[in-house]
């Protein structure tokens, strides 16, 4: 396998593919970077190389007993670019990679940064706070974490249906698509999972967006059960400046399967403008 060495030892595995323009790809909780793929060979048919990793704790990458926090995933996120010395790059983050792309620019700043784009990301901050009352509340994070432990596959079954709207009327959405989001799940350490919870909806990445200083595209799902857009996209829209926001009617969080043919159209003419 290819993979980097975290500075704390940690072994992260990677997929480098193409050339050209370099994308790299944060992945969404709690899953890996196979999760890209349907992006990363759209890309590469159009001349670009893409690089995505899986975050610690995650997929290949080594189960983490530390750093499963958003600063350890940024320094894990920088790892990789340094390694492989990547400049001039679109960082592309979904979800819970969206927040390691927001905090990477937060630490890092954008020296080797062209662009980023966040697509279903949980910036600026998801849980309920007395600076946050739109956020969700606490106990909504407290029973994904007793849940998680009781009983993760179950969970990550149910879980699959909110994730890509299955139980909309108007859904059409393949059990292929729910199978392998349990798979990629369970691939997950229940260590690093769990963790990785706080770190996901409890993190405020405010000062973070306003570090912002590239061309920055926000994708969102309208009807995104997982990451409320009014609490999110809309939010980190207004705090990146000169940002270029775009949202899909209907769509829920896991758009980058569901709407893959929009997303990929989007994410090129952004690449390319």
């Amino acid at each position: 396998m290819s993979t980097i060495t975290a500075k704390d030892g940690t072994e992260i595995y990677y997929k480098d593919w193409g050339e050209g323009p370099v994308v790299t790809f944060s992945h969404g909780w709690p899953l890996s970077s196979d999760a890209w793929d349907g992006q990363m060979l759209f890309l590469v048919q159009h001349g670009f190389r893409v690089v995505a990793h899986d975050r610690r704790g995650h997929g290949r990458s080594a189960q983490a007993t530390s750093g499963n926090d958003m600063d350890g995933y940024a320094d894990d996120l920088a790892a990789v670019i340094e390694t492989l010395d990547l400049h001039d790059v679109c960082l592309v983050g979904h979800s819970t990679g969206g927040g390691e792309v927001a905090r990477y620019i937060g630490r890092y700043g954008t020296g080797r940064v062209a662009k980023a784009i966040l697509i279903a990301a949980v910036p600026p901050i998801m849980v309920r706070t007395e600076a946050n009352p739109e956020g969700l509340p606490i106990e909504v994070f407290d029973g994904m974490r007793e849940s998680l432990f009781k009983d993760r596959s179950q969970f990550y079954k149910d879980l699959a249906i909110q994730f890509y709207g299955a139980d909309k009327t108007d859904a059409n959405v393949s059990q292929g698509i729910l199978d392998q989001f349990w798979l990629w799940s369970m691939q997950s350490g229940l260590l690093n999972a769990y963790q990785s919870i706080k770190a996901f909806s409890e993190t405020d990445f405010t000062e973070d967006l306003a570090k912002f200083d590239v061309p920055t595209l926000v994708l969102h799902g309208e009807d995104d059960q997982i990451v409320p857009v009014k609490d999110s996209a809309r939010k980190s829209a207004r705090l990146i400046k000169g940002a270029r926001d775009i949202y899909y009617p209907g769509a829920p969080h896991g758009i980058t399967a569901t709407h893959q043919d929009q997303v990929n159209a989007d994410i090129l003419n952004f690449l390319r403008s």
